[in-house]
């Protein structure tokens, strides 16, 4: 990570809180304290080619971050950024395991990590990490919601793990060990899953609705929905794959969807989820630059990142 990524205008001369995101970063590994914001990155393209998508995703995390960079402060004093983790060719479970440490240090600190990706395949070094902070707190095993906006199940099964794995293996994990996880997946394309995929998410009691539900006029139902899946949860790992979005507004993914999910009512489910306060850590997944278009899907991940930074 380059502090050059954190640069933009200077209102100084202007009258009020004219602070952007670019003037209250600060990077390095550490200094961040309890409630403080942490953003990770994940640069990674080693799930997506093993899930046979197009690869590009490992630039996302600088691409997000120049968006971020010029946003308005508003009520953030300030927030880190701790870097990234790069996958070197194909060691993609080496890469899992260091941003699971960085995401592990900054839960212990009482920190508030957003990673940007990179491949979906991030989900599972998130996890991991706040499996491994988890273990360290001790006492009985909390009752972890997975709340995941997506065109895909992402449920695969085959081994290596890819881009296409992350929740089947966040699922293993929990029988594994006996750690309650609900995991609910919002904005599933019905062409984007196979009979097979629908199956196994049923097998596995997975909440999900499709994208045509999860249209505006749904959203009312939709709301209601997570608040009943948040009322019965500890804690929440929110994750968030661009390609969710419809094609028009997040053509830079892996897989842009045909239909898709507005970007207002994504924004509407994320806010609901934060509000509940129990928001452990959160991600953005499927970043992938070289196919945006003028900048539209890095923007929409900013601006969804600068409410996951916020308090």
């Amino acid at each position: 990570m380059s502090d050059t990524l954190w640069t933009g205008r200077d209102d100084a001369s202007e009258s009020g809180d004219t602070r952007r995101l670019h003037q209250i970063v600060r990077t390095g590994p550490d200094g961040c304290g309890a409630g403080d914001a942490v953003l990770l990155g994940f640069a990674s393209d080693a799930g997506v080619r093993r899930n046979h998508g197009r690869p590009g995703a490992a630039k996302g995390p600088a691409a997000i971050r120049r968006m971020l960079a010029n946003l308005p402060a508003h009520d953030l004093e300030r927030f880190w950024d701790a870097g990234d983790v790069a996958c070197e060719g194909d060691a993609l479970e080496e890469a899992q395991r260091a941003l699971a440490r960085k995401v592990a240090a900054a839960l212990d600190a009482g920190a508030r990590p957003v990673t940007l990706g990179g491949g979906h395949e991030v989900a599972w070094a998130s996890f991991q990490g706040l499996a491994a902070h988890l273990e360290g707190e001790g006492g009985a095993p909390p009752r972890i919601l997975v709340v995941n906006l997506d065109a895909h199940f992402d449920l695969r099964t085959s081994r290596p793990g890819s881009s296409g794995t992350p929740f089947d293996q966040i699922l293993e994990y929990g029988r594994d060990h006996g750690l309650p996880i609900r995991y609910a997946c919002l904005g599933v394309s019905p062409v984007g899953n196979t009979r097979g995929l629908y199956d196994h998410a049923r097998a596995l009691d997975v909440f999900h609705v499709e994208d045509m539900d999860m249209q505006e006029r749904h959203l009312p139902e939709r709301l209601r929905q997570i608040d009943g899946l948040l009322a019965e949860a500890d804690l929440v790992y929110l994750t968030i794959d661009l390609d969710v979005l419809p094609a028009g507004v997040a053509p830079g993914v892996s897989a842009p969807a045909a239909l898709g999910v507005p970007l207002s009512v994504v924004e509407a489910c994320v806010l609901a989820v934060k509000k509940s306060g129990k928001v452990r850590l959160a991600d953005i997944a499927e970043m992938n630059p070289d196919h945006d278009v003028d900048h539209h899907t890095a923007r929409a991940a900013a601006r969804l990142a600068w409410h996951l930074l916020r308090p």
